[in-house]
């Protein structure tokens, strides 16, 4: 019996069931850390901001206490890398990206988001699918701030596609007329990324 197939076998061990774990997956408690660069650290967050553009009706903008203060909405799910790993019931807690969308009111040609990191990181949604409750820009994970490996001080989470969709130390939220390949998908990622379609690379 190969790793996986033994990692499935522990899941109904743990009371899990492995219909919860995607193709070529394997089950984790840990949470990795992954990302193309470093780590940014920020001695205050006077000047930290997220900026929303685009093809809005509204832009906007907002400082980290005003984020923070809207971070009302929780949501707990499973979160998929690319490199295969999965970590079930994960924790979160910020503003449903539907409450973004209803303030600054995407333009009709808008079909996509493309959302920025620090460090000119990017990574791309389609907005048809960013139109439900599991769509967040968080600020806390488990009960407490983002950690700085994790993306603080606020990262999007979209757990429906692979988790570098979910951009960590997020500046941006562009709405745009044609989606568009960001940062991994220039790289050879595939453009969409299911983890049940196992869409890891742009020839899948």
């Amino acid at each position: 019996m190969g790793f996986f197939d033994r990692n499935r076998k522990d899941l109904e061990k743990k009371g899990y069931s492995p219909d919860r774990l995607p193709p070529g997956q394997y089950f984790t408690e840990r949470f990795p850390v992954l990302q193309a660069g470093g780590v940014p650290l920020y001695k205050t967050l006077d000047s930290w901001d997220l900026r929303v553009f685009g093809l809005v009706e509204r832009e906007l903008v907002f400082d980290y206490k005003q984020l923070d203060e809207m971070a009302t909405d929780e949501f707990v799910v499973d979160i998929h890398c690319v490199t295969k790993w999965s970590k079930f019931d994960t924790a979160w807690r910020g503003v449903n990206f539907s409450r973004i969308l209803e303030m600054a009111a995407p333009a009709k040609d808008a079909q996509a988001v493309m959302f920025h990191g620090e460090f000119g990181y990017t990574a791309n949604i389609p907005l048809k699918d960013l139109t439900t409750d599991e769509a967040m820009v968080a600020l806390y994970y488990e009960g407490l701030p983002l950690e700085p490996e994790h993306g603080y001080p606020a990262r999007f989470v979209f757990p429906r596609l692979y988790f570098w969709k979910s951009t960590k130390w997020l500046r941006g939220i562009e709405f745009i007329e044609e989606d568009r390949p960001g940062f991994w998908e220039r790289n050879g990622y595939h453009m969409y990324g299911d983890p049940w379609q196992q869409q890891r690379y742009s020839d899948d």
